[in-house]
């Protein structure tokens, strides 16, 4: 156990936000979340900003508890963000229980972030099918090995079972997973946050609002 205030003290004078940040002007905004997020991410990437498509993605568990963990984004269509995961892995078990899901983009180079909620649906057999088949081989061979989060007994289990799975993959062009699985985050609310130095943030809101966006901005 750590001594009362060590922490704080370890923290205390580590710098928050970077010397200079992209700038941002809400009132040029597009009228579409995915348009401005693009543009950030974009942004992100030319400016070599670490795993910009790394994102916290929100569940509900099966026990009621929130649970929350960093994954890859996928794709980002005018359906939604994409990420995916194995159907028989906790996240989701939980997304097939409980349908919605939140996602966290935090790019602390660019003092930005991104929040995302939403209602989830899962891809087609062909989608889910192409998205494994991208995949490295290892990673596949891990997929199909199954137990993911299971209790491991030893590293060797491990080892064994993904080269049991490799084999399998190379004797069998395009060998499918039946719990693969592409999920969709369709948005009802994008929040995208900009750093300030004197934490005057802007926080630009869109909520769903019928067929298009309502755009709010809040205080920091």
């Amino acid at each position: 156990m750590s001594e009362p205030g060590l922490i704080r003290d370890i923290v205390r004078g580590v710098p928050v936000f970077p010397d200079e940040m992209p700038p941002f002007d809400p009132e040029t905004a597009p009228a579409s979340p995915v348009d401005l997020f693009v543009e950030w991410l974009k942004r992100a990437v030319e400016d070599g900003i670490a795993a910009p498509h790394a994102v916290n993605l929100a569940t509900t568990g099966e026990d009621g508890v929130p649970d929350a963990r960093v994954v890859i984004l996928k794709d980002v269509t005018s359906a939604g963000w994409q990420v995916a995961s194995s159907m028989d892995s906790p996240k989701g078990r939980q997304l097939r229980k409980h349908p919605t899901a939140a996602l966290t983009f935090f790019w602390p180079a660019a003092g930005r972030q991104v929040r995302i909620r939403g209602s989830v649906s899962t891809g087609t057999t062909e989608e889910n099918d192409a998205d494994f088949q991208r995949r490295h081989p290892v990673a596949r061979a891990l997929v199909l090995a199954g137990s993911q989060s299971a209790v491991m007994r030893s590293r060797e289990d491990l080892e064994a079972a993904v080269e049991e799975q490799v084999r399998r993959i190379e004797a069998a062009d395009g060998l499918a997973s039946t719990t693969w699985t592409v999920f969709t985050v369709a948005p009802d609310v994008v929040e995208f946050w900009q750093a300030d130095q004197e934490r005057r943030h802007i926080r630009l809101l869109y909520t769903r609002f019928g067929e298009g966006w309502r755009r709010e901005l809040l205080w920091p």
